[in-house]
């Protein structure tokens, strides 16, 4: 299949993918979109919401429309690395009565993870999953064990209660590619959200593509071309974010911002890009592209300092004006 087929396909394939959340999932169109991008271009996502709003079903939802084995892991201030990647029993075979290891293999070992208010549980726990997600493989009793590809965590957080958190450094926040902020619905979506999960009636969620078929669109991502301005407009933007460096910065950005985005950062708005055209059926990406991507990415890289704090300015506050700026 060529490029542009698959193209084609991929565009049939998210209104097929969004006819099948909806028959659960009201509204939230955003929010599906940026997890598609993610997954798409093969990056893991932090989720930002208040509980109630569908995290959960979301994620599950999706992995059945993609035909993706899935794992809910609840983070606790007691839960221990080998609770996710897996343990090694001691077994004795019955004929022969000989004894050996054997590796019982964990959660982790599932396409789509969601790792449920991580930053409940302590810094080594949280190491043993984001180092699973960096290198796609666990590592126990001396043997290492690959995860199977496509491997995508959603890990979320919860804004309200911090007391007995372990909040992520910012160096392990860096590795996720976006923060997707979930906002309460609208009235007349929560009127319908009501009426949906207060009745008998139970939709079934139909499978719309495969584990190989996407291993093939994250391929595709890859291939899709971006012209060299665009990808200088990019780094330029993403540079503007770093009040540390001896060059012109905005005004704002001087007066707010502490510590700015990382190159990771403009590799994410590239690959972002790329895969929001292609859901779009477009074969290269825009500026337009870059803007749609840009909260997602930053707005968990940026790190804002007392001033901006005092004056209730957000990361998307800041992010909006950047935009404004440079166009």
């Amino acid at each position: 299949m060529g490029d542009i087929e698959s193209i084609e396909k991929l565009k049939t394939a998210k209104e097929k993918i969004l006819k099948e959340l909806h028959k659960v999932i009201i509204g939230q169109d955003k929010v599906i979109e940026q997890i598609l991008i993610s997954l798409l271009a093969g990056g893991h996502s932090l989720l930002l919401g208040v509980p109630g709003l569908a995290k959960t079903l979301i994620i599950n939802t999706l992995s059945r429309t993609l035909s993706l084995s899935f794992q809910r892991i609840q983070f606790t201030p007691d839960l221990m690395p080998s609770d996710i990647t897996g343990t090694e029993i001691l077994e004795e075979e019955r004929k022969t009565g000989k004894r050996e290891f054997r590796f019982l293999k964990g959660p982790i070992f599932a396409n789509m993870i969601l790792a449920d208010e991580i930053n409940r549980t302590p810094p080594k726990t949280q190491a043993a999953l984001l180092q699973a997600m960096q290198e796609f493989k666990v590592t126990a009793g001396g043997h290492t064990f690959q995860l199977e590809q496509p491997f995508f965590v959603l890990a979320t957080r919860n804004p309200i209660e911090q007391e007995g958190t372990y909040p992520l450094p910012e160096a392990q926040l860096d590795r996720f590619m976006f923060e997707v902020v979930i906002d309460y619905p609208e009235p007349d979506e929560e009127v319908r959200i009501v009426e949906t999960t207060t009745s008998a009636y139970v939709n079934e969620i139909n499978s719309v593509i495969g584990r190989n078929e996407i291993l093939e669109l994250q391929n595709l991502v890859r291939r899709v071309p971006v012209s060299n301005s665009l990808v200088s407009d990019v780094v330029k933007l993403i540079g503007l974010t770093r009040p540390s460096d001896n060059s012109e910065k905005p005004k704002f950005i001087k007066e707010w911002v502490t510590w700015g985005a990382s190159p990771r950062a403009s590799q994410y708005v590239v690959l972002g890009a790329k895969a929001k055209a292609l859901l779009d059926g477009r074969t290269t990406p825009s500026m337009s592209d870059v803007n749609s991507v840009l909260k997602p990415v930053l707005r968990h890289r940026l790190i804002l300092n007392f001033a901006a704090e005092a004056e209730n300015i957000t990361t998307d506050v800041v992010i909006e004006k950047l935009i404004k700026h440079f166009i």
